[in-house]
């Protein structure tokens, strides 16, 4: 089966939205956690997050157009603090429940039954619940001129994780931390390690680590 664009472009929004979005794969699953300039804190879901540098190190995420109101922006703007929580599988219902549309002075917080905690380090919310938490100061951003998306990166300020997690190489297993992956929109998957592999060299065939 083949699909072109202009057939795509012909689907009903909501099953367009639903396809599109199933097609690029798994994704990462993390709660963004800001705060107002006035106090009210705020947590939403995203799937965009990447990695964008070890040195300095930094992450960024993908944000939908600003042309509506958008809380976790705004408040990014404001503050220049954010935080970055890895949704786990005990938390992944209420996480998906930050989604709905709350008013500028309702914290999904509160709402969705999560708890914020905090570090001397930055200002923005992390979540209790969360096993892996990132804090970072906003740095710069780019705007997707093809669509309007914007693209916010911030750099590490700290990282909040158990210690048991972190490999002799540096490596963290997420898995212990019962992280957990999205496809599409509200699909979630628990995730299963098949291997580690040597760092890849020409004519040498892949070795497990």
């Amino acid at each position: 089966m083949k699909i072109t664009k202009e057939e795509i472009l012909k689907f009903e929004k909501l099953y367009r939205a639903t396809f599109i979005n199933s097609i690029a794969g798994f994704k990462s699953a993390n709660l963004i956690g800001t705060i107002s300039s006035e106090g009210k804190t705020n947590l939403a879901i995203f799937n965009s997050v990447i990695h964008v540098g070890a040195n300095p190190p930094a992450l960024g995420f993908l944000m939908r157009p600003v042309s509506v109101e958008r809380h976790t922006y705004e408040n990014i703007k404001k503050t220049g603090s954010f935080t970055i929580n890895h949704i786990n599988k005990e938390i992944y219902k209420q996480a998906h429940q930050t989604s709905a549309r709350y008013d500028k002075d309702i914290s999904e917080f509160d709402e969705c039954g999560l708890t914020a905690e905090y570090s001397k380090t930055i200002s923005a919310p992390y979540v209790k619940q969360s096993i892996v938490k990132i804090g970072l100061n906003y740095v710069e951003e780019y705007e997707i001129k093809y669509n309007g998306t914007i693209f916010i990166i911030g750099e590490i300020a700290e990282i909040i994780l158990p210690e048991e997690i972190i490999g002799k190489d540096g490596f963290i297993n997420i898995e212990d931390a019962g992280t957990i992956a999205i496809s599409g929109l509200d699909s979630y998957h628990g995730t299963k390690r098949m291997s580690r592999l040597l760092y890849a060299k020409q004519g040498v065939e892949p070795d497990e680590i």
